[in-house]
Order: C-alpha cells, then sequence, then structure tokens
C-alpha cells in the first residue's frame, strides 16, 4: 500500500514540475530523489508513459548530444487533476497535521 501512496505522491509532483517546464526522465528522477524519493528508471519511465496515455502529460523529442531525448509537459487534462489534486491536499494536510 505504502508503494501506491508514493506513487500517487510522485504523479502529483510530475504533474506540477511538467506544468512548470518540460521535464525527462532523468531530470525527473533526480528531483524526485531530492526529496527523498529512490526511483529507478523502470518506476519514472512507465509511470511517464502511462501519464501521457491517460492524456495528463504530451510528449516531444529532441536531439541532445546525439541522443533523442523525450520531454514531458503537462496538457490541459493534467492541468485539471492537478489542480483537482491541490485540493485535496490542502484539505488532507490540513486535517492530519
Amino acid at each position: 500500500m505504502i508503494r501506491e501512496i508514493f506513487l500517487g505522491f510522485m504523479k502529483v509532483h510530475i504533474l506540477y514540475h511538467a506544468g512548470k517546464d518540460p521535464i525527462y526522465g532523468v531530470w525527473m528522477m533526480k528531483e524526485l530523489e531530492r526529496h527523498g524519493y529512490t526511483v529507478s528508471p523502470g518506476t519514472i519511465y512507465p509511470t511517464l508513459n502511462s501519464m501521457e496515455k491517460e492524456g495528463f502529460l504530451s510528449s516531444y523529442k529532441v536531439v541532445v548530444n546525439g541522443k533523442k531525448r523525450k520531454y514531458y509537459k503537462i496538457t490541459e487534462k493534467g492541468e485539471n487533476m492537478l489542480e483537482e489534486a491541490r485540493k485535496k491536499i490542502k484539505e488532507l494536510s490540513e486535517e492530519v497535521i
């Protein structure tokens, strides 16, 4: 159960950063690690891909140092989800903390 909860937190974090600037997998792994999450490529890439398939993120590729890097940005559906998540987080934190 704890993994599912943390995965939900990670998804909110991904939406937040993808709403500020385009993100890519390795950068997001480092950002999550900065907040105490240990995230492997086997977790971050399937998560990003599923969030894209669900319509919360869109992606595009850019060649960086001769390699293709996939960038993700938030979609309108993702922005709506992030706003809803913010409300739920605020309500929960006021109750729990």
